[in-house]
């Protein structure tokens, strides 16, 4: 499930970044981002583009999404705006998720930034969910964290796969 709403996320800025050439290539990164994640946790990153080379996936598509674990098992920095975005939103995707759950309408349909915003001050709601990453993305992209929160909110409106 996570796969599927990161590659809709991609999908969703790909086209309001001006890539909408590109859409399916950030979807499909989105979507094989964490390939290795569930067998190698411990390697995420470092098996998934040899799993990737074996099934005949590009080299851009490999680097594109190991750099979304830069400063935490790779140090291939994101460079190209897709990376950055990759980034940015993987973790965030999980803390938005999490909080949409505990709202009364269960979905992000009505969910507002300051709500995202009180639960990523505390520590201990999403315990997993690395906030520096998510600043550091913020920071890539040149935005600031209500704009990153706010952009990814809409763009995990249009997913079908967030219930």
């Amino acid at each position: 499930k996570h796969a599927r709403i990161v590659g809709d996320v991609m999908r969703y800025f790909a086209r309001e970044l001006g890539y909408g050439d590109e859409e399916e290539f950030w979807e499909v990164v989105g979507i094989l981002h964490d390939l290795d994640y569930e067998r190698y946790s411990e390697q995420h990153c470092i098996r998934g583009p040899e799993i990737m080379r074996e099934h005949g996936v590009d080299e851009r598509t490999i680097r594109a999404c190991v750099s979304h674990c830069y400063g935490i098992t790779v140090d291939i920095v994101p460079e190209h705006e897709m990376e950055k975005v990759l980034f940015a939103t993987d973790e965030l995707t999980g803390l938005i998720g999490a909080v949409a759950v505990m709202r009364p309408s269960g979905s992000v349909s009505d969910l507002e930034v300051k709500s995202v915003k009180k639960k990523f001050k505390d520590k201990r709601f999403a315990a997993g969910c690395d906030r520096e990453v998510i600043q550091k993305g913020a920071q890539m992209l040149g935005w600031d964290l209500d704009t990153l929160m706010e952009r990814t909110i809409l763009a995990m409106r249009e997913s079908d796969a967030v219930a």
